[in-house]
């Protein structure tokens, strides 16, 4: 929705202040330097990715115009199923492994839908407690597994913002190529008169300016939304990560949500009493409630 306002924000200042200059809206309509534009950047696009990709670009286009699924109470649900697995993995690998093994299928992680969901989290949980139950990792090992992990899927999801980034950068060409042929189309009627010589070279121009509009008022602050969006989800993996060393160094559950806790941005970290009623809400036990950090 703030996504929407910002475009609104752009179009009625450009649009209002060329009105209140004296321009005519008539003038601006051209849907055929449009199509030339947008159909040779879309072009560009579908020559240059892959199919997965584009539909990747497609779903967090569209993704940027719904809520967000990261606040307060989804980080609450990952502290509340890290304390419960914990718990489980210590307790001994037959209480844990069906979990695990089958997470789709796990009732505790069917407790958490909004965990459950993130497939790509499910599964960076799952296969990292299956590797600790299955052979001894050293902690600076795991951490370096882990970041491995979560940089190989940092660089899959900035290959959508960088390619529309790229064609942000290519639009004000684009815009120029329009132009051209507009002043081409222009040199065919020069026989016709100063008027029409004149909207011809105006419409000519409205080439460039749509290039330049669409650039630097639309695709790039798309990019950046889609760039930003995508480092805000990113960044539970660290959270998981952070707990899943501390109880690779054999800290106690609570200790481990704790390091867990502390590594959510703190727009969304529940206080310790939060997280404390949560987890007791949810049927664990938590520790004497001290003052929030």
């Amino acid at each position: 929705m703030v996504t929407l306002v910002g475009f609104l924000i752009v179009t009625v200042c450009v649009i209002g202040g060329y009105i209140l200059e004296g321009g005519h809206m008539h003038v601006l309509f051209q849907p055929i330097e449009l199509l030339i534009i947008l159909g040779a950047a879309i072009g560009s696009i579908v020559a240059s990715c892959s199919t997965n990709l584009i539909k990747s670009l497609i779903q967090n286009i569209m993704g940027i115009f719904l809520p967000s699924k990261i606040n307060k109470d989804f980080y609450l649900d990952l502290l509340r199923l890290l304390h419960d697995l914990i718990k489980l993995f210590t307790a001994g690998p037959q209480e844990i492994e069906k979990h695990i093994e089958n997470p789709h299928e796990s009732a505790l992680f069917q407790k958490f839908p909004l965990i459950a969901k993130n497939h790509h989290l499910v599964a960076f949980l799952c296969n990292t407690m299956t590797l600790q139950l299955s052979v001894s990792v050293e902690p600076h090992n795991l951490e370096d597994l882990l970041d491995t992990d979560i940089k190989t899927m940092h660089d899959e999801e900035e290959l959508v913002p960088k390619t529309l980034f790229r064609v942000a950068d290519a639009l004000p060409g684009l815009g120029i190529v329009a132009a051209v042929l507009g002043i081409v189309i222009t040199m065919g009627k020069l026989a016709q008169g100063k008027e029409t010589i004149g909207h011809s070279v105006a419409a000519a121009l409205i080439g460039t300016f749509l290039g330049v509009l669409l650039s630097y008022g639309f695709f790039q602050p798309l990019a950046a939304k889609i760039e930003n969006k995508l480092l805000e989800e990113g960044k539970c993996f660290g959270v998981a990560k952070a707990a899943l060393l501390a109880l690779a160094r054999g800290c106690n559950p609570k200790i481990c949500i704790e390091f867990a806790r502390r590594s959510i941005p703190t727009e969304h970290r529940p206080s310790f009493t939060e997280l404390e009623a949560a987890v007791r809400g949810s049927g664990g036990t938590a520790a004497p409630a001290k003052k929030a950090a």
